[in-house]
């Protein structure tokens, strides 16, 4: 039975739940850092479906991989030869850890987002499975404790050390906004996209493997030059501070330490110019975040860096950054909305994608989360 105050819906037979990817407008590796964070749910996403089951088994397909993984649930183990299941299994290991007792099912993995693209597609599969199981069984979560759960997943049974950010954006998500995220406090708010800007992702052709040790190296690196400079976490120290400061720093520490302080005050100033409409100050603010993931957190790539310099000149382009945990993964371009489409055509062009197809830049909105 559900357990902490947890309330009961009515349990069905058969569910499906649906949560979007993201984008990260600003923000980058700030989350587990105890910082700010400015991300938007975008309209592409992942669907779980499926039934309940009369045995104590799981079991999780996925038809565009073509595979089927089956695991009985009193010995949930991450799927070694399938990564793509341990994301939908780590939340069956929450849920177990938090007193709940899934009972056996099966579902269905569908959706238009692609794995690898830095869109966060391991959330929107922990959020859809975490809330497919919940309509499954009659359980209500609360939207945070949801997104933290899911969270929980990815860091504790995956392996992957992100923050908040990707599962608290795929939950809060709300049409026409941005999703502001203090992850110190947990604090939510959400602020109106201009509707004559756009938003286009350009995909670098190099898929991001966040558990190939990449992403957890730089929060290891995060934390040691917390220590040394003698801070709870690289929140609690300023651009000009550190810069006071920084000769107590190994220069790779430092640098990694410049680019999540700087990024914090980044997001701030971008919350600001959004909100009195200064887009030209939002875009600066995206140019500058992607410089400084190329020479101060070394999480760019040829590939992205190639795509942001294409998309810079470009008529109607405002600012351009890799958006996610870089290693791979995609662009942001921000555009007016009257020269989205021409700009993500000539993206298309550079990418050798002018006939379209599943890996060609494409025009995204600030959408709903999970439901």
């Amino acid at each position: 039975m559900p357990t902490r105050g947890e309330a009961y819906l009515l349990p069905m037979s058969t569910a499906a739940a649906y949560a979007p990817g993201r984008v990260e407008l600003l923000g980058n590796h700030t989350d587990y850092n105890q910082g700010l964070v400015l991300a938007a749910a975008i309209d592409r996403g992942l669907t779980v479906s499926g039934r309940s089951r009369a045995d104590a088994t799981a079991v999780l397909a996925s038809a565009a991989l073509g595979r089927r993984v089956e695991v009985p649930l009193d010995a949930v183990l991450e799927q070694l030869d399938d990564a793509w299941a341990s994301y939908s299994l780590g939340v069956v290991r929450e849920l177990q850890a938090a007193g709940f007792a899934p009972g056996g099912f099966e579902a269905e993995i569908a959706g238009e987002l692609p794995p690898g693209g830095g869109l966060s597609s391991s959330a929107a599969l922990e959020v859809a499975t975490a809330l497919f199981l919940a309509k499954l069984h009659g359980w209500d979560l609360a939207p945070m404790a949801l997104a933290k759960l899911c969270h929980r997943a990815e860091n504790e049974f995956v392996g992957v050390q992100s923050g908040l950010l990707d599962q608290a954006t795929s939950v809060f998500g709300r049409e026409g906004h941005a999703v502001f995220l203090d992850c110190r406090s947990e604090e939510i708010r959400l602020v109106p996209f201009p509707p004559d800007l756009a938003l286009i992702i350009a995909p670098s052709g190099e898929p991001h493997a966040l558990v190939a040790g990449e992403y957890n190296a730089r929060r290891a690196e995060c934390t040691a030059a917390a220590a040394v400079l003698g801070v709870a976490s690289l929140r609690d120290i300023t651009p000009e501070e550190l810069r006071r400061r920084g000769d107590a720093l190994p220069d790779i520490l430092r640098r990694r330490a410049l680019h999540v302080a700087e990024e914090n005050a980044r997001v701030a100033e971008a919350v600001a110019a959004m909100e009195r409409g200064d887009a030209e100050a939002f875009g600066a603010l995206m140019f500058a975040s992607h410089e400084s993931s190329r020479r101060n957190f070394e999480n760019s790539t040829p590939a992205l860096d190639r795509l942001v310099e294409r998309a810079r000149p470009l008529p109607g382009v405002l600012g351009a950054r890799l958006t996610g945990g870089g290693f791979g993964g995609s662009i942001l371009v921000l555009a007016a909305a009257d020269r989205a489409d021409e700009v993500a055509q000539e993206l298309r062009n550079a990418s050798g994608h002018a006939g379209g197809g599943g890996s060609a830049p494409f025009l995204t909105v600030p959408s709903d989360g999970a439901r």
